[in-house]
Formats: structure tokens, sequence, C-alpha cells
């Protein structure tokens, strides 16, 4: 895994050129790059979402496109269409953004379910249906998603199935006191900004990342961590402050993270610790909190941790 690490400390180096902090956030982005997963970013405006994802993509030399989810927003306007080509006779594709490597969907949840629902077939997939016709997306095709708080107004909040479909939730929050300083100052001094992405140096292409997945596919994972995993999403569907617990799905997305981040951390193999530090990332969107328990406090990551504490870990 020297490899994978290698390319973690260049990734890291090449976007402090342009990113101050977010380390959690770029670590989150990374594992799930390894194996092949969505992410959504959710926080409040301002906190350099749309710049981290386009910073993402340049370091990772990827084709990479953006669109703005709006309430006027059309799933054609995401797929592409059928046009009919009048000198030709006939219909040829005009493809949608989403024929791309990285897409960022900005503010996703500014957009109505039936917008958002021209992700599911892709996200899941990796094709898109056209007038019939099966069209195949990049192999390393990845969404990552923006998204306000759902308490902002003009919201459409993401229905379970959408939800589910993304690998990670990274929460971005305010920076420390030292941290926003340095932005500003660096902003100040002219180091950051939109057309600074250049100063971020490719550090690998497409067929890299491939095999980079095939080498976090290869860690192990013995029966017991596989049985941790289990347990825990077990709990989630038994807790009393849960109306919806975590789906198999769930599960194999918490083993495919767990992979990822010993393969960050340098190992072929998976610790109960993995599982511990990506369990949140994985499973706080993907569980329903009761009401009764929101009015108290309960947070989904609370009930998380308070589930994770009770049960047994492998030795």
């Amino acid at each position: 895994m020297e490899k994978v690490q290698s390319f973690c400390e260049q990734v890291k180096s090449e976007l402090a050129k342009v990113i101050v902090g977010q380390e959690d956030v770029i670590e989150g982005l990374l594992i799930a790059l390894f194996v092949g997963g969505h992410v959504l970013l959710e926080g409040p405006p301002g906190v350099a979402k749309t710049l981290i994802a386009k910073s993402f993509a340049r370091v990772l030399s990827a084709d990479y496109k953006r669109v703005q989810f709006t309430p006027d927003l059309m799933p054609l306007d995401i797929t592409g269409t059928n046009i009919f080509d009048h000198q030709r006779q006939q219909f040829s594709l005009r493809p949608g953004p989403i024929f791309t490597d990285i897409l960022l969907a900005d503010e996703i949840n500014r957009t109505p379910p039936k917008t958002q629902a021209a992700l599911l077939e892709a996200m899941e997939e990796k094709q898109v249906t056209i007038d019939g016709e099966l069209k195949a997306l990049s192999g390393i095709f990845t969404v990552l998603a923006t998204q306000n708080p759902l308490e902002y107004e003009g919201t459409y909040p993401l229905p379970e199935a959408q939800l589910d479909r993304f690998l990670l939730k990274l929460q971005l929050s305010y920076p420390d006191s030292a941290t926003e300083i340095a932005i500003y100052q660096r902003y100040q001094e002219q180091l950051v900004g939109d057309r600074d992405l250049e100063k971020i140096r490719p550090v690998l292409d497409p067929n890299g990342i491939l095999e980079i997945r095939r080498m976090v596919a290869s860690v192990t994972v013995r029966p017991d961590i596989i049985d941790y995993i289990y347990q825990i999403i077990k709990a989630t569907r038994e807790n009393s402050l849960l109306i919806l617990g975590a789906s198999p799905r769930a599960g194999i997305y918490l083993l495919h993270a767990a992979k990822g981040y010993a393969a960050f951390c340098g190992r072929d193999y998976v610790i109960p610790d993995d599982i511990q530090e990506v369990v949140y990332m994985v499973l706080s969107h993907r569980v329903l909190v009761k009401p009764e328990a929101l009015i108290d406090g309960k947070s989904s990551d609370a009930i998380l941790q308070n589930i994770v504490n009770n049960l047994k870990v492998p030795r």
C-alpha cells in the first residue's frame, strides 16, 4: 500500500495550494475515490464545497462538469437527449453533463425530486437510458453533490433511495479562528482563487485510479470484522430511537469504506478502528431518527456513537 499512501500525500500537498484546512473532507473524498463511491457534501454556503470538488477533479486529471441544480432544471438537462439532424435525416445524441468523470451536482437539494431521480440509474449502474437506449458512462464516473442544510428555504429533501446511493456524507462546518484568518490572509495576498487552480499539479489519471481501486479491493477483511459490521447494521434496525435502520447496501458500503480507510493508512487489512472511523460518514444519512428523539436533541451521529460504544469489538 506504499503507492496508495504516496498518492494520498501528493494529493493533500497539491490541494493545500488552494484549500486551507478541510483535511477530514479531503480524507473522505480519497476513501470514496479508492472504492468508487459517490459523496454528499453538506454545509452552509461559503465553506468551499464547490472549490474542493473542482480542485479534486483537477488533481486527478479527470474530466469535470458542474450542474447548478435549480427548481426549473429538467432531467434531460442532465442526461442529454436525441436531436433530429435534418441534414442526415436521423437522430443524434446530444450528451448532457452526466457524460463525464466527475460530476459536481451543486446544491442538489434545490431541484425537485423528478430531476434528482435522473441521477439514480447513473449512480448505481454507471449508465443512463435515453429514449430506450442504454448509454455507458465513464469507468470512474463519480458524483460529488453539495447540499445546503435542509432548514434553509427553497430546498427539497433528498428521498431515502437517493441518499442511499451516496457512499459517504461529509459535513463541512465553519473553520476554526486560526484557519479562517489564514484564508483571509491568502486572499489578501492573492494566493488563492479559481484562477489559481492551475497551481494544482495532476498526480494521477483515470487509468491510475482504476489501478488503485484494484489494489484496495484486495485489502483483507477477517470474518470477525465482517460480523462486527453486521452487528452494527443490525443494531440500527433494532434501535428504539430510529424509524429506519441501515440496509444491506449500507453494510456493503461500510465494508468498502473501511477497506478504503485501511489503504489510506497504508495497511492491506482492516481492523476494527477502520470501521469506527468511517461508520458515521457511511451511516448518518441512511438512518432516520424519530421526531420525538430529534426534539430531545438526539442526532443520528449520537445514536450511532451509542450503538458502536455498546457493541463488543473484535480482538
